[in-house]
C-alpha cells in the first residue's frame, strides 16, 4: 500500500480535512457560507469540497459517496437542487443525516456539512 497522506489538518480541531489513502480521498467537514441561506451552504460546502479535491488533482466527478448533514432534513430539495447544477448528472451515492452540529452562530449558524469520499485510481 502507499504511503497515507493528510492534507487541511486542523490541530485545534485534531482532525484532517482529507486523507489519502490507496485509490481513495476521504473528505471530511467541507462546509462554506455559514449563516447564510442552506442553498448558499450547500453550494459553499461543495465549493470547500471542490478546493479539497483540487490538491489532489481530482474534481467532483471523482466523488463516488457523500453524507450530508443537516440541521434540518427537510431542506432536502435544495440539496437535490443544488446537486443537479452542480454534478451534472454525474451523481455520488448519498445519505442525508439530521445533527445537531456543535458550532458558533447556534441554529442560525451552520445548516449543512458535507463529508465525502473521492475516488483516484491512477491520478497523481
Amino acid at each position: 500500500m502507499s504511503e497515507i497522506i493528510r492534507g487541511d489538518v486542523n490541530e485545534e480541531w485534531a482532525h484532517a480535512g482529507y486523507v489519502v489513502a490507496g485509490d481513495f480521498v476521504f473528505l471530511s467537514y467541507c462546509v462554506g457560507n455559514i449563516g447564510k441561506s442552506v442553498e448558499e451552504q450547500i453550494h459553499g460546502a461543495l465549493d470547500h469540497m471542490e478546493a479539497k479535491l483540487a490538491e489532489v488533482n481530482l474534481t467532483l466527478n471523482d466523488v463516488v459517496k457523500l453524507d450530508i448533514l443537516m440541521r434540518d432534513v427537510w431542506n432536502l430539495p435544495l440539496v437535490e437542487k443544488v446537486f443537479k447544477e452542480r454534478f451534472n448528472g454525474v451523481y455520488p451515492a448519498r445519505k442525508t443525516i439530521s445533527t445537531e452540529f456543535a458550532h458558533v452562530g447556534g441554529a442560525e449558524g451552520l445548516q449543512v456539512q458535507i463529508d465525502g469520499i473521492a475516488y483516484k485510481g491512477t491520478k497523481a
